[in-house]
């Protein structure tokens, strides 16, 4: 059950960002979502996206992509990084779902993380987005603004999974990520964050901390 302290956080963040479901990756389908977000491991949404206007055109479907020719696709996703596992792991995927599951993407968590590839956090994008069962996201936002918000205390992506899962209400399980992500984006930066136009700082652990190492003089 979420407490008090954590149900003023949640209004603040629809408040500033309303409650309006969004999806930072460009798709048409479930197919192309769940290949956009193995993406966007390790890349922007914003350059998953260039990519993918071309790509989902070359390969309009699962079938496609298991018979990509790999060193081919490893060129088509270059610019995301990392595309020699990316561009390998969509193959076999695509593959196993053309093989399985009659090149249709699966709702289920266990069906899902089955698939080369795919770990919880991809697996639940597809879940919260496409089949709209509650499911939390843990990219880097969401766990490094979860810690200093004290929502989370783990440093693994899975554990706090389940942390938030604990904290929040669960028709804001989605929408947390897609707020945070904004937020991440706008204000809470890793390094160098805008605290001074933050509207959480009376909530965060870390500006506290840094505030009384001031006021000590340390």
């Amino acid at each position: 059950m979420a407490t008090k302290r954590t149900k003023e956080i949640l209004a603040l963040l629809d408040e500033q960002y309303s409650t309006e479901y969004k999806c930072y990756l460009n798709h048409e389908n479930p197919g192309q979502l769940l290949i956009a977000t193995m993406l966007s491991a390790q890349c922007t949404d914003a350059r998953v996206n260039i990519v993918t206007k071309d790509l989902f055109v070359k390969y309009p479907d699962m079938e496609s992509f298991a018979h990509a020719e790999l060193s081919e696709l490893e060129q088509d996703i270059k610019p995301t990084g990392f595309y020699h596992n990316k561009a390998k792991n969509i193959i076999a995927c695509a593959r196993k779902l053309c093989l399985e599951f009659g090149g249709e993407v699966p709702g289920d968590l266990e069906a899902l993380t089955s698939l080369p590839g795919v770990g919880r956090k991809t697996a639940n994008v597809i879940r919260g987005n496409i089949f709209h069962e509650p499911s939390i996201v843990v990219d880097t936002h969401v766990k490094r603004i979860s810690r200093r918000l004290g929502l989370a205390k783990e440093n693994d992506p899975e554990k706090i999974e389940f942390e938030l899962m604990k904290a929040l209400p669960e028709d804001h399980w989605i929408l947390y990520n897609i707020q945070i992500i904004t937020f991440g984006r706008q204000i809470c930066f890793a390094r160098n964050p805008r605290c001074g136009e933050c509207f959480l700082t009376e909530y965060c652990k870390e500006y506290k901390d840094r505030a009384a190492g001031k006021k000590a003089g340390l």
